[in-house]
């Protein structure tokens, strides 16, 4: 009998031969008959989506039909792994598809919409392409091809919006650096959301500067304190009492400025980008910051070791400069420069200056 036959062998006989033609009838049967089902199946919508898969595998599997056929197969798996979002699947199915047969413009288009799904846009524009040389005429395909064309171009200025938001980043993050400045992790942000400082064309430093009456917890926030400017400009002579402040102990010639010594977890020179990034662009390449090197100094601690004063209370000179208050070995800038005022004409004043109190 023929169905016994080694694999590669040729029939020795009518009836051998005749064997082999009913095998082959059959197994072409049941290839349309699965075709057939599988295209039953799509219709019955998608909770039968993996049948119509399972069935478009097996006629596959059949090796029975013309490379059409098979093309069309393939292309009906490929269409319903589109539809599931299965698009490496549906790309590979495509491809398939296309072997088998150069003009199945349906491949071609699915290959072109699996493709533009996986953000391969040249692979996608090459399909849409090859495909309208079979058929100039189709619009399925021109009008895909204009959506990748469009989406090329978003993703070119979103490209050049990244270059030049990391560049303006790097040149900040030069500027601190260069100044000596430290940036620490970020305190307070539900009172100022993400505020960042500016470099203007001058290379001069603007930064918010956010200030908390420690006895009361509230707070001012200035949202350009040049790096030049002096402490006592901050606060003019003719503001209006704070209207929690029932005894006008927190006049002008009453309040100081200070702010609390080596506290607070140093950014890496990744960590400074990423904040720096956050809110300018959508989304920044993928290993981008993998790519910045850190300075070797040990991030994670604090800078105690620099000063003698860790965890006290610094009076801010209001002569000095923004600038100087923030080169100051022993002050971590917390993503924005933070100041706590006080006043000496409170009952609070002591208790502060005796190192009682604590930021909540």
């Amino acid at each position: 009998m023929a169905l016994w036959m080694d694999s590669g062998s040729d029939p020795i006989s009518e009836s051998e031969k005749a064997d082999l033609e009913a095998i082959a009838a059959i197994k072409e049967a049941a290839a349309v008959e699965l075709k057939e089902q599988g295209n039953q199946f799509i219709k019955m919508g998608k909770k039968h989506y993996n049948d119509a898969i399972d069935c478009y595998t097996r006629a596959i599997n059949q090796k029975a039909l013309s490379d059409s056929d098979h093309s069309v197969l393939f292309a009906n798996r490929a269409h319903v792994n589109l539809l599931l979002g299965n698009y490496r699947h549906a790309l590979s199915d495509s491809e398939e598809a296309i072997k088998f047969c150069s003009t199945n413009i349906k491949a071609y288009y699915r290959a072109a919409k699996a493709a533009f799904s996986l953000n391969l846009l040249a692979e996608a524009a090459s399909f849409c392409q090859r495909g309208l040389e079979q058929v100039p005429s189709n619009e399925e395909l021109k009008k895909l091809l204009m959506q990748i064309d469009l989406r090329r171009k978003e993703d070119e200025h979103h490209k050049a919006q990244v270059l030049q938001a990391v560049a303006s980043a790097k040149e900040l993050s030069s500027a601190m650096e260069n100044r000596g400045l430290k940036l620490g992790k970020g305190l307070y942000q539900e009172l100022t959301g993400i505020r960042k400082p500016v470099l203007d064309k001058s290379g001069i430093l603007h930064w918010p500067v956010l200030l908390l009456y420690a006895e009361v917890m509230s707070s001012d926030f200035i949202e350009d304190f040049c790096e030049t400017d002096i402490f006592c400009n901050m606060f003019s002579e003719d503001s209006q009492p704070l209207p929690w402040d029932e005894y006008h102990a927190y006049t002008r010639e009453a309040v100081e400025l200070y702010y609390q010594a080596g506290t607070g977890i140093l950014l890496s020179n990744k960590e400074v980008l990423k904040y720096l990034l956050d809110g300018t662009v959508k989304s920044v390449p993928e290993g981008f910051f993998d790519e910045e090197k850190d300075s070797g100094k040990d991030l994670n601690s604090s800078v105690s070791h620099l000063s003698t004063n860790y965890g006290k209370w610094i009076h801010v000179n209001e002569k000095k400069t923004l600038l100087d208050i923030l080169r100051r070995s022993d002050y971590i800038i917390p993503a924005i420069p933070v100041f706590f005022v006080v006043s000496k004409k409170s009952g609070f004043y002591k208790e502060f200056r005796a190192g009682k109190w604590s930021p909540p």
